[in-house]
């Protein structure tokens, strides 16, 4: 039960461990593109390359759907960024119940963006947990887990690969000791939660420490996109390393090298509106920046 491309190594390693895929759980098509036509997830789209038996439910509330759910027989649900509430009955319908694959060290960040709030509070390391799933949000014990730093220069982006490969590789592991895994609860102590980035938080404050804005444009990217404006256009900011330097917040100082509150930030990859990404010296060819100049005002 997955949904984004984050799940899809783990559907190719479930597949690939030999196990049987009674079903693939997707969240419907969604619109997309210039003509708007429903576009499958990418979980959908793998698994029906794969040749494997896809469902597309709007909500798992009806007693229909959980009905068909219950009628598969399985063993245990595999559960990573599936997006829909399972509601007690579908939880309690597989045999070994339902395991969730995420993204973070439990009970730290706890819901909907967890990669996203590691980078913006400027934790040392993250995670991986395969938890038993119960009604409350993130709250089940944890079977195993396992931690990767999160480096200077990591984005959401980074992240986001690393995780979805550690959750693979977790999942298969667990799978096969399965029976002779205790479960432990969370703690109390340490409970976090990660909300869902709203795109008002995009808006670089360039009154910001330098170490916040660095922290701020690498968890956003590659979206929502930290930004700014330069000469009334907006600017995405998509890599960035805290630098030398001060000045008057948003203030250039050369190159791509930005004042903030506190120090500075170098910008490596930007993005003006309407065109790619691109490096910042590429950016700068097309954008030249002067000292001086004040972004963001």
């Amino acid at each position: 039960m997955g949904t984004p491309e984050f799940s899809v190594p783990v559907l190719d390693a479930l597949v690939g461990a030999g196990h049987d895929i009674a079903a693939v759980y997707c969240q419907p098509p969604r619109p997309a593109g210039r003509g708007k036509k429903p576009r499958p997830s990418p979980v959908e789209a793998r698994a029906r390359a794969l040749g494997l038996e896809v469902r597309v439910p709007v909500s798992l509330k009806s007693a229909e759907a959980q009905a068909e759910f219950a009628a598969l027989g399985v063993d245990v649900a595999v559960v990573v960024a599936y997006g829909l509430i399972l509601p007690q009955v579908v939880l309690d319908a597989p045999l070994l119940g339902c395991l969730n694959i995420h993204a973070s060290l439990l009970p730290r960040w706890r819901g909907a963006a967890p990669i996203h709030r590691a980078i913006l509070a400027g934790d040392q390391e993250t995670g991986v947990c395969i938890m038993q799933m119960e009604a409350g949000l993130d709250t089940g014990p944890v079977l195993l887990r396992d931690a990767t730093p999160i480096n200077a220069g990591d984005t959401t982006a980074d992240l986001h690969d690393r995780l979805s490969e550690m959750g693979a590789c977790l999942i298969v592991k667990a799978l096969v000791n399965l029976p002779a895994l205790k479960p432990i609860a969370q703690a109390i102590d340490g409970v976090s939660y990660a909300a869902k980035i709203d795109k008002a938080e995009a808006q670089v404050d360039w009154a910001r420490s330098a170490g916040h804005i660095d922290r701020q444009i690498r968890a956003l990217s590659p979206f929502p996109g930290a930004w700014t404006t330069a000469d009334g256009a907006r600017v995405k900011l998509l890599m960035s390393r805290v630098g030398p330097g001060n000045g008057t917040p948003g203030e250039v100082l050369d190159g791509f090298s930005i004042a903030c509150g506190a120090g500075a930030v170098e910008i490596l990859r930007a993005q003006r509106q309407g065109k790619q990404a691109m490096e910042a010296n590429e950016f700068l060819r097309g954008t030249p920046l002067s000292p001086g100049q004040i972004l963001g005002g």
